[in-house]
């Protein structure tokens, strides 16, 4: 109930509008989300950096109007790509495709991107393309697949899959085939059971069955979660298979479990911090909490310190 609340809440345009206008909104979100500018999630990034963890930053903002907020969505990014390099950070970027003019102009967002992507590539850096809701996961996966075929791009785009989907055992194995790099995240959009599993316990098992088959791909993965008996699990079949610490990475989110985020670093493993920035955040917030609904403790806590 808690997560159909959530979703629900994430998609409401009054609940929205109140939460990213309001004082009380802003400090519900500030602990999750490093602030409005660049130069707020490049102070996060190099906070994470001195604890001996990477960074993936991600502008927050999704289905642009026109093509000139798509320009200015790609110039931002092009920016922040120049001061991670600029300040030598450990970090990439993330984005969604609809930030990026897809339901716009889908021959000019391909372009844009790709052209995104090879600066990145220039630069020695790496592009993640985030995985919107059901509608677009075909097209999310197409448009990867294609721009990591191009001159220059390969290693230097990568895809999010989400566990909870059905047909992910299919895109998983598609693009391992084309040896593109996974961020393996549960998912956290509104989607019928038809095409998603309704349960936890079917969500998790996939996630699990995913994870070792991606770990044993000898390509470079991302397991976004912040689940103790997953990251057990993963551990556990790590040492098992003798995969060693740097040939995959754990990924949590800004501001969740930091303990957790610190304990693995200790222990060796490799960990990557989803930093959002932007002034919209709020559906991002909120799929956050239908995503795992025991994050919502977590907030409640903070907000009563």
């Amino acid at each position: 109930m808690l997560k159909q609340l959530f979703l629900y809440m994430s998609e409401s345009k009054r609940i929205r509008s109140f939460a990213e206008d309001s004082a009380f909104g802003s400090r519900f979100a500030q602990r999750f989300v490093a602030g409005n500018f660049i130069d707020d999630a490049l102070r996060a990034t190099e906070e994470m950096n001195r604890i001996g963890m990477s960074a993936t930053l991600d502008n927050l903002g999704e289905n642009v109007t026109n093509l000139d907020e798509a320009r200015h969505s790609v110039a931002l990014y092009v920016d922040l790509l120049e001061q991670i390099a600029l300040r030598d950070l450990n970090a990439n970027v993330s984005l969604k495709l609809t930030h990026m003019g897809l339901d716009v102009d889908p021959t000019a967002a391909i372009e844009m991107v790709s052209n995104l992507v090879a600066h990145a590539a220039a630069m020695g850096s790496f592009v993640r393309i985030d995985m919107e809701g059901s509608p677009y996961t075909q097209r999310t996966v197409d448009f990867v697949r294609e721009l990591h075929r191009r001159p220059g791009h390969a290693g230097h785009i990568g895809a999010v899959i989400q566990a909870y989907l059905h047909r992910s055992q299919k895109d998983v194995e598609d693009l391992l085939g084309d040896r593109i790099r996974i961020r393996l995240c549960k998912g956290a959009y509104k989607e019928p059971a038809d095409i998603a599993f309704p349960e936890k316990q079917d969500v998790d098992a996939n996630y699990g069955k995913l994870m070792k088959m991606m770990m044993k791909s000898g390509i470079y993965h991302g397991l976004a979660t912040h689940d103790p008996v997953m990251i057990e699990e993963a551990t556990r079949f790590a040492r098992a298979e003798k995969i060693a610490p740097e040939q995959f990475e754990f990924q949590m989110l800004y501001g969740v479990r930091r303990d957790l985020q610190v304990k693995l670093v200790k222990e060796g493993w490799r960990m990557r911090v989803y930093i959002p920035f932007g002034t919209e955040w709020y559906p991002y917030f909120m799929r956050r909490l239908a995503e795992r609904p025991a994050n919502a403790v977590f907030v409640a806590k903070n907000l009563m310190r």
